[in-house]
């Protein structure tokens, strides 16, 4: 197999829906945000009740890959009659609206085709996504002038890597809401759908059990809101996560005023876990002679043991890309297993954003290839390693 690349594991995704389902239980309808990672849209396991969509891209992804509408909720804070045309035209389940301008071109775009869909309406959570709540009070009001639309309704999401208190703000900010239409109009919805954008541990030794703690404080106080209001849960970063493997070969080792550098072929335009540049941090690693010695770990990849005294055969490294910016530092200080030019270097729990969010066109560098290990053992191809430089003429 070729570096760089990314390998993602059906089998790890699949385990990790299967985990939030169990902690949600029947009643809550699961929704993968397929902006986290799309390539595993190859792998949609049956109890992912809906997909979310947030651009004409993505829905384009679900059509080539014969996701069924009925399964899709099409969002995103930018939309244009053409977006919302073809949508409808997809017959998508559902749409969600976040201004007063969503509402009125849903409803003229399922007019024109002469269907009536439900939408959600965002609320928002003071930024530039979803409306205000008096917005979301007048739109109900007045839902008798949107005709082609069914108002069933509130989506909600106010960001990633929250704690549990952040989490139950949340939701007492949706039940405030919920409360004045029903006071108000009577509103009762048929679906709140709530991204709690659970905590994903990417540093620790205990990650896995950090993870699966984030997951039982979460579900339970979503538990408590679905006795009272019919609630779906949208996530994207807390089942791809662990799934995803990035494998990155030696190309250069080099030592200037008594730090190793090791030069990579892969960087920072490839691997980001936050979403920002981590280099202080730690994630998981695994070293070894090939890919294929390395995918023996199933994806399984731990964060390194890293003591303040160099252990015995250990070197001293800073690992740092291919890109020409003192940035592209993708550890700044690790310990491993001595190096040589040519070995491959692992970066577990990179299943989402790393993927699609890097600043892959920088350098005109090549995009990784992109491989799905399937469950019964199998490494399919997904992309070739493609040029980037044809993009930048």
């Amino acid at each position: 197999m070729k570096t760089s690349s990314y390998v993602f594991y059906e089998s790890i995704f699949k385990d990790t829906v299967n985990a939030v389902k169990e902690m949600l239980g029947d009643n809550i309808p699961l929704c993968y945000s397929i902006k986290a990672n799309p390539f595993l849209l190859n792998c949609v396991p049956d109890n992912l009740a809906k997909i979310e969509v947030c651009s004409p891209g993505e829905l384009s992804i679900c059509q080539k890959l014969n996701i069924p509408a009925e399964r899709i909720i099409y969002s995103g804070v930018m939309k244009e009659e053409v977006d919302v045309t073809r949508a409808v035209e997809y017959d998508v389940a559902i749409m969600t609206a976040e201004s007063p301008l969503h509402v009125k071109l849903e409803n003229e775009a399922c007019l024109k085709k002469g269907v009536c869909k439900e939408v959600i309406l965002r609320l928002s959570s003071g930024n530039q996504f979803g409306m205000s709540q008096e917005d979301i009070i007048n739109i109900v009001e007045h839902k008798a002038d949107y005709p082609g639309i069914n108002i069933i309704g509130l989506h909600y999401y106010s960001g990633t890597q929250k704690k549990l208190r952040s989490i139950d703000k949340d939701l007492k900010k949706l039940e405030e809401t919920l409360v004045i239409l029903k006071e108000r109009f009577g509103f009762e919805p048929k679906l709140v759908e709530y991204g709690p954008g659970l905590t994903v541990d990417y540093f620790q030794a205990d990650m896995a059990d950090n993870d699966k703690k984030a997951l039982l404080e979460g579900a339970e106080k979503i538990r408590e809101f679905a006795q009272k209001y019919p609630i779906g849960i949208e996530m994207g970063r807390f089942l791809a996560s662990a799934c995803g493997v990035f494998f990155t070969q030696v190309k250069d080792l080099k030592t200037t005023k008594g730090a190793n550098y090791v030069i990579c072929d892969g960087g920072i335009h490839h691997l980001k876990y936050y979403g920002q540049n981590m280099a202080m941090l730690i994630p998981p690693i695994a070293t070894g002679a090939s890919v294929e010695e390395l995918l023996k770990y199933n994806g399984d990849i731990k964060p390194v043991d890293n003591p303040e005294e160099v252990m015995d055969g250990n070197e001293e490294y800073c690992l740092c890309g291919s890109l020409c910016t003192v940035a592209d530092v993708l550890v700044r200080n690790v310990q491993l297993k001595k190096l040589s030019i040519g070995d491959v270097i692992a970066f577990g729990k990179c299943g989402a954003y790393s993927v699609t969010e890097g600043s892959s066109l920088f350098l005109s560098r090549d995009l990784p290839a992109i491989y799905l290990a399937r469950e019964n053992g199998d490494i399919q191809l997904l992309r070739d390693v493609q040029p980037s430089y044809v993009l930048n003429i």
